[in-house]
């Protein structure tokens, strides 16, 4: 079993910043891919970064230029740095890692971490 415990949530205003840490623990065996998702009420969650174990990162349109994913494989950790909030980005964001250990193939997901953007 793997374990993910998100963190750096809070309320900011337009034009801030935050960062969100995300650390697995447990069977993380080999993680493949760590990424960052969010949800708002009524939405369907969606993607907004991952990152491969090799570096590899993928964003949504709506984020790039404002938001950097980055990883410590040491650490089994994914960062998440948000510059430029708008209100828009309000949502519960997840931390997610897929990955392989000796038990098989795993999909984990964290308890989400509230981002509250004001105006």
């Amino acid at each position: 079993q793997v374990q993910l415990v998100e963190s750096g949530g809070g309320l900011v205003q337009a034009g801030g910043s935050l960062r969100l840490s995300c650390a697995a623990s447990g069977s993380t065996g080999s993680i493949l891919v760590m990424g960052w998702y969010r949800q708002t009420p009524g939405k369907q969650r969606e993607l907004v970064a991952t990152i491969s174990r090799g570096g590899s990162t993928n964003y949504a349109d709506s984020v790039k230029g404002r938001f950097t994913v980055s990883r410590d494989n040491a650490k089994n950790a994914v960062y998440l740095q948000m510059n430029s909030l708008k209100p828009e980005d309000t949502a519960v964001f997840y931390c997610n890692a897929v990955g392989r250990s000796w038990q098989g193939l795993y999909n984990s997901w964290g308890q989400g971490t509230q981002v509250a953007v004001s105006s």
